[in-house]
């Protein structure tokens, strides 16, 4: 994964393929969000306790709170979110693809009425892999 800050707080996590080589953090808050991620790895249930740069649309910004609403090994749909949000799936996909800090607002919880769906922009590769593991991840964590 990888980490970027801006000042004082965390401006993006990003999913790396694994080809992608490691770095140190660059500083300390990259620092606590690289040990937080890793405790996560180890507890599903681990609650992130990072400070977020204020990004994206307001629209955005409502869905990102309803996705972190979502507990821990459960899902919710698309369409399930654009109802509570009076909105429509489509534009709930695009602002999950667009969430800046995966993990922390567990986008991966948000599925397709018919199987998995995207996950940050993509429909296939080693990304949906990446969100099938959280996945099985967070139920066996339950």
């Amino acid at each position: 994964m990888g980490v970027r800050t801006e000042g004082e707080a965390l401006a993006e996590i990003v999913y790396l393929p694994r080809s992608a080589g490691a770095l140190a953090p660059a500083n300390a808050l990259a620092e606590r969000a690289c040990a937080q991620i890793e405790k996560y790895v180890v507890d599903p249930g681990y609650r992130f306790k990072l400070p977020l740069k204020r990004l994206g649309t307001a629209f955005q910004r409502r869905v990102w709170e309803q996705i972190s609403a979502i507990s821990m090994g459960e899902t919710r749909t698309y369409g399930d979110l654009a109802r509570t949000l009076r909105s429509a799936p489509r534009a709930v996909g695009q602002a999950c693809g667009t969430n800046y800090f995966p993990l922390v607002i567990p986008c991966h919880r948000v599925v397709a009425a018919s199987g998995i769906g995207g996950f940050a922009h993509h429909s296939g590769g080693y990304l949906i892999e990446v969100k099938r593991w959280l996945l099985v991840h967070e139920q066996l964590g339950t």
